[in-house]
This record gives C-alpha cells, sequence and structure tokens, in this order.
C-alpha cells in the first residue's frame, strides 16, 4: 500500500509540470486568482506563523533536510542497482512534493503578469531618456548624500545596527502602500541568514524561503546595502519573484521612507544601475556624466565592491550560473542579466512620475 501511494506521488510530478507549463501561458490568471488572491493569505499565515522567531526556521529546514538526504542517500546507495525501479520511486517522490509545495506556495508567481504590464509601463526606453533620469537621480542623490555628511567627498555611514534596520523598513512599504494598496507588508518576517558566511561566498545578498516564506538577508554585507536588500527580500515576500521587478519595489519602498538614511541608500540603488546601463551602451557618455557624482557616492559603492571582491572564489561563478538557469527556467529569459531590467522600471516609471 504504501508503495503504491508513493508511486502515485512520484508519476505526480508529470502532471504537476504540466499544469505549471499552462499556467505560465496565462499570466493574467495567475495575477488574478494566484497572486492576487491565493499567495497573500498563504504568506500572511506563513509570515504569522514564523515571523516571530528571531531565528531562521527555514534554514533549520534546509540543514536537516541536508542531513536527511545524505544519509538516505548513503543507506540507500546499494538499493540503486539491486532495486532500482523503487529507489527512483522514492526520490522522485521527494522531488515531486517538493516541487508541488515550491509553486503553491511561492514559485507560481515567476508566472504572474509582468509589472510593467500591471503599472502600465512601457518596456523599452531611449539611452535620451535614460540620461535624463540618471541626471535627476545623481542630483537627488547628491543632495542627500551632502544633507547626510556636509562633505561631497566622504563616504555616507548608516547610523543603525542592522537589527534596527530590519525594524525600520516595513515603514516605507507603509508610505508605499498609498499609492499602492498591494504592498501592504505586515506582519513582517524578516531574519539573518544561519548561513550568512557561505552565501557571501556564493556572491548573493539574501534570499526568500519559498517553503517558509521567511525573508533572509545576508548578516555580513556592509551596513549601507541592508536597507535595500531588505526591502528586496521582503518584494519578493509579497509575491514579486523576478528579481528586476523585486529591486524595483525595494527602490520605491526605502525612497518612500521618511528616513533620509533609506532614502539615500534607495536613490543611489537606482543610480547604480542605471550608470552601470549608460556605461554598457556609452563609455564616453559614463564618464561625462559620472564626474557629477559625489565622491563619496563612489565610496559607497566602492565600499560594497570591495566587499564582494574580498569574498570572490573560484566556486562562485558556478553558484550563479547554476542560479542564472533557475531563473532562465522560471521566465526570466536574460537569468541573472534579469536584474540589470530595473532600469527599464525606473526610467520608464519616472517618465509619469518626479523623483
Amino acid at each position: 500500500m504504501l508503495k503504491k501511494k508513493k508511486t502515485i506521488i512520484a508519476l505526480s510530478l508529470i502532471p504537476q509540470v504540466l499544469l505549471v507549463k499552462l499556467l505560465s501561458n496565462y499570466p493574467e490568471f495567475v495575477e488574478q486568482y494566484y497572486s492576487n488572491s491565493v499567495y497573500p493569505v498563504i504568506s500572511k499565515v506563513f509570515r504569522f506563523t514564523l515571523g516571530w522567531m528571531p531565528f531562521s526556521f527555514g534554514d533549520l529546514i534546509y540543514t536537516f533536510a541536508g542531513i536527511y538526504a545524505i544519509r538516505w542517500f548513503y543507506k540507500n546507495r546499494k538499493r540503486l542497482r539491486k532495486d532500482t525501479k523503487n529507489w527512483l520511486v522514492d526520490v522522485f517522490a521527494a522531488v515531486a512534493i517538493i516541487y508541488g509545495a515550491f509553486h503553491l506556495f511561492w514559485g507560481l508567481n515567476y508566472h504572474r503578469l509582468p509589472l510593467h504590464k500591471s503599472l502600465n509601463l512601457a518596456r523599452d526606453y531611449t539611452t535620451e531618456q535614460l540620461v535624463h533620469v540618471t541626471e535627476a537621480l545623481i542630483k537627488k542623490s547628491n543632495t542627500l548624500h551632502f544633507e547626510i555628511t556636509k562633505n561631497d567627498t566622504i563616504k555616507a555611514d548608516i547610523p543603525f545596527s542592522k537589527g534596527d534596520i530590519f525594524k525600520m523598513v516595513p515603514a516605507g512599504y507603509d508610505n508605499l502602500k498609498r499609492s499602492f494598496p498591494h504592498l501592504e507588508y505586515t506582519p513582517k518576517s524578516l531574519k539573518k541568514s544561519l548561513y550568512s558566511l557561505p552565501l557571501t561566498y556564493m556572491g548573493f545578498s539574501g534570499y526568500l524561503n519559498p517553503l517558509t516564506n521567511e525573508a533572509q538577508v545576508d548578516g555580513l554585507i556592509p551596513v549601507y546595502k541592508f536597507p535595500t536588500t531588505s526591502a528586496h527580500e521582503i518584494a519578493h515576500q509579497l509575491g514579486y519573484a523576478a528579481e528586476n521587478e523585486a529591486n524595483f519595489i525595494g527602490f520605491l519602498a526605502t525612497t518612500s521612507h521618511d528616513n533620509i538614511y533609506f532614502k539615500y541608500t534607495g536613490y543611489t540603488f537606482a543610480l547604480r544601475f542605471c550608470l552601470n546601463e549608460i556605461y554598457r551602451r556609452d563609455e564616453a557618455l559614463y564618464e561625462s556624466i559620472a564626474i557629477s557624482v559625489n565622491k563619496g557616492i563612489l565610496k559607497n559603492y566602492k565600499e560594497v565592491r570591495d566587499f564582494w571582491d574580498a569574498h570572490q572564489n573560484p566556486a562562485e561563478p558556478f553558484f550563479k550560473l547554476f542560479y542564472g538557469n533557475f531563473l532562465k527556467a522560471n521566465k526570466q529569459s536574460k537569468g541573472m542579466k534579469s536584474y540589470n531590467y530595473v532600469v527599464a522600471l525606473i526610467v520608464n516609471y519616472y517618465e509619469n512620475n518626479s523623483l
């Protein structure tokens, strides 16, 4: 009887994959009936149940699941030859359960309506539009930077602990929900990852656990990056799976915050993306524009760059290749490069809204 149940569960993987593939062709349906109906309830239940814990329950699940998997494969290594069929049934039954839970609890958000469509924004933009928005971002960033430092050559230091920043981040979403009610964020479930060190060497600053809906931030990254990274992971938590969309919403949440330091990290976050895109298009144009950025802002950028450079290792490209292929398998055709498409959202959003 148990073998029969396992076989049924294992075979359920096929219709699950086909169903997800089918739903991916109907983003309006996913948007209306999952992302804006079923998922918010699931997310709030998980956040209410686990958000109060001071540690990541999902990271503990990953730990015990990893230990169990290694132990299971070791104990059942001989079955692979002697009883291949049942061995495969056991493996695919586990895969089917994880695959189903992933898509039910969060993963279907990869197939929702693209944010630029739900916001009625254009997808493309000209270099002239990009330059116009970038110059506005430079002016805003420079002003905030000078208000903080009183010296345009000094990098801005965020005067809050990382724990304080976790407590403060939701306030930006409270302000943002006045314009976008669906971005209401309560209760919160934002935590430092128990795997911050390996996460750093993998080259990632945070992640959402799709099985527990906990937002995890790398506890080792510079404090300057904590507000935008936290806001980015909350955006994932609210159902925006695409990286470019989570970056855009994280930018809006930090710049909507009442605190000047949050505004500063948000505007300079967007500015960095826009400057990188100008550099990609025209290096000479980039040089002529970047010269007007306060040197202190560039020092904040260097602080982050130095942090990642200090943790580079031969394995990092493989982790990013794996994650890039994962993104491609979930409707983000540019893989890791899809992070840069936040520029299109920023530029076109500010065609209709002032900074």
